[in-house]
């Protein structure tokens, strides 16, 4: 039997340098609690270090945790990119790490990029911004995504800066991601109006909260026999999500 699932998967914590210092994991998992999400994305720039944590804290309270990051590929495209287990995470921050710029980071200028713990303690803070474009494309990283049996979601399309649409000027034809992204200044509506030959892929709508209050602004509904990475996945690739 099919059960009605909120989600949000495109949430940032305090390590990602544009987010609020009140995006603890504790934080973040009180409050997806309180606004009833089933399912959360937990997409740093750049980084994965949170999104175990969080998995472990959420596990509490029955919400579900997609672990991963919003890369930012080398035409400054920011895709979310998800992943099942740990080995495959811990390979995905390994690939971010090699090709990521070394560009020491200015927290006067850019904000901290700091890793705690579930008592909110700062254990480490990450020396080079996590906000430069990594060295390699879109199309690079969606065969490692894949490669990593990961869900590849280019985010926020209609955006006028840092999506598909503002880089590319347009979204590719061929590109088959798992899902499209639209902010919560968009709808579905207008973004298949404008490119409508994406009418075959999901499109889901997401928070990009970097602060508490937007966690779960805006949602989707996943419809699930069970809640799972492949149920997910599943029903993104589904007639049931596309026809949404």
């Amino acid at each position: 039997m099919m059960n009605n699932y909120k989600s949000d998967l495109h949430i940032h914590t305090v390590l990602s340098p544009c987010g609020s210092l009140e995006m603890s994991p504790l934080t973040i998992v009180k409050t997806a609690k309180s606004k009833h999400l089933d399912i959360i994305g937990i997409a740093d720039h750049n980084a994965t270090h949170h999104t175990r944590l969080i998995r472990k804290l959420a596990q509490k309270d029955n919400i579900f945790v997609l672990c991963g990051a919003e890369v930012c590929t080398k035409e400054e495209i920011h895709c979310l990119a998800f992943f099942d287990d740990d080995d495959a995470i811990q390979n995905f921050q390994q690939y971010i790490d090699t090709y990521l710029p070394k560009i020491p980071n200015d927290v006067d200028k850019l904000g901290y990029q700091v890793v705690v713990d579930e008592n909110e303690d700062i254990i480490d803070e990450l020396p080079y911004t996590l906000l430069s474009g990594i060295d390699r494309s879109i199309d690079q990283v969606q065969a490692k995504v894949k490669e990593l049996n990961g869900i590849f979601i280019p985010a926020h399309i209609e955006r006028q800066m840092f999506s598909l649409t503002s880089q590319l000027g347009f979204v590719p034809f061929d590109m088959k991601p798992d899902a499209f992204e639209i902010s919560k200044f968009c709808t579905k509506e207008k973004i298949l109006k404008q490119y409508p030959y994406i009418k075959n892929t999901a499109i889901v709508q997401d928070s990009d909260a970097h602060f508490p209050d937007d966690i779960g602004i805006v949602s989707n509904i996943f419809q699930l026999e069970e809640v799972s990475f492949e149920a997910v996945r599943r029903f993104l690739n589904s007639s049931l999500a596309v026809n949404a």
